[in-house]
């Protein structure tokens, strides 16, 4: 019986992921034994202040890295929207698995009968809305300058306990973890991308591990899903090329359609590759206040994935998303 080690970040909704990953290869493979190894990582630890204000980039995930490179865990499973777009050397991604719904989620209180609403629109003048996303934050602004915008830390649970709890009157979180949670019946709305772009890999799942450790390799690869991947990798390059970190207000949603009926496919994965169909990649950059978000879209084949997102990002950076960037980053 040979023995694997899974790292993961501690949350409800990370313990979801990495139980989820460890029954599928269980169901693939008799003769191994998968344990949870349980790393508290830098974003874990520090709650009182936002993300953008201590790096942002790496925080959720940089613990868990270094396991894997001192080899004491053989692989980590993430939520892909905290991955760096710049993995340290000796690892890599090796399988992004399929993709729950990408969008974001708007949560009301349902003890406060004034922000009994059904959507973000109908939210009373001067609400108060919790985030912890300056992607969130800028969108959400642009459309409902009136608002109030709140620091919302934690983990999911922790996050609707505080709605609960009165501390805001809404709440904005990603649609994917409160259906793995088995929260769906929470969520008042859910943002179309047109409100709210989602973020880069929001709703998608990685599995990092060691390049040079074969075994594990192979035995992860059959978890990949290729239009996901493909989807994931664009909205990477995308960010990469803005050498944005998942902490400032840069977001992107990439989908495959089949130009043979115009809308997103219901085919295989493998199907939906080999068909007619073409990749469509929306972006943006925004200020912190909202009152500036530049917008663009491309498209082109999938196996164009990177080089799409790379062409979004430097239509961005010649629309003046560059000076948008270097003064969120002066802050």
């Amino acid at each position: 019986m040979k023995k694997i080690i899974i790292a993961t970040r501690g949350s409800k909704l990370a313990l979801w992921q990495a139980n989820w990953v460890k029954t599928q290869l269980e169901e693939r493979n008799s003769g191994i034994k998968i344990e949870l190894m349980k790393i508290k990582t830098t974003g874990d630890k520090i709650l009182d202040v936002p993300l953008a204000k201590v790096g942002g980039k790496g925080l959720f995930v940089k613990e868990i890295e270094e396991a894997l490179l001192r080899e004491d865990a053989d692989f980590a499973v993430h939520s892909m929207k905290d991955v760096l777009t710049d993995l340290p050397k000796g690892l890599h991604l090796t399988a992004i698995c399929k993709r729950e719904d990408p969008r974001d989620a708007f949560i009301t209180r349902i003890s406060n009968l004034k922000s009994q609403t059904s959507n973000l629109k109908n939210l009373p003048k001067g609400a108060t809305v919790g985030t912890s996303s300056l992607r969130r934050l800028c969108q959400l602004l642009n459309i409902r300058p009136d608002l109030e915008i709140a620091q919302l830390r934690g983990n999911l649970d922790t996050r609707i306990r505080k709605l609960d709890a009165g501390q805001f009157d809404a709440i904005i979180v990603a649609t994917a973890g409160v259906k793995r949670l088995g929260m769906a019946e929470r969520i008042t709305e859910i943002l179309e991308p047109e409100i709210s772009l989602p973020a880069i890999g929001q709703g998608a799942v990685g599995i990092e591990c060691r390049v040079d450790d074969e075994f594990i390799n192979n035995l992860l690869k059959p978890l990949n899903h290729p239009e996901t991947a493909v989807c994931v990798h664009a909205e990477r390059a995308f960010l990469k090329k803005l050498e944005g970190g998942c902490q400032v207000p840069i977001a992107a949603h990439a989908r495959l359609i089949s130009q043979e009926s115009g809308v997103r496919g219901q085919q295989s994965n493998s199907e939906l590759l080999t068909l007619n169909s073409k990749l469509v990649i929306d972006g943006l950059v925004g200020s912190v206040t909202g009152d500036s978000i530049i917008k663009g879209h491309t498209e082109g084949k999938p196996e164009d994935a990177e080089s799409l997102g790379i062409k979004l990002a430097e239509d961005l950076l010649s629309r003046g998303a560059g000076k948008i960037l270097a003064e969120v980053y002066s802050r």
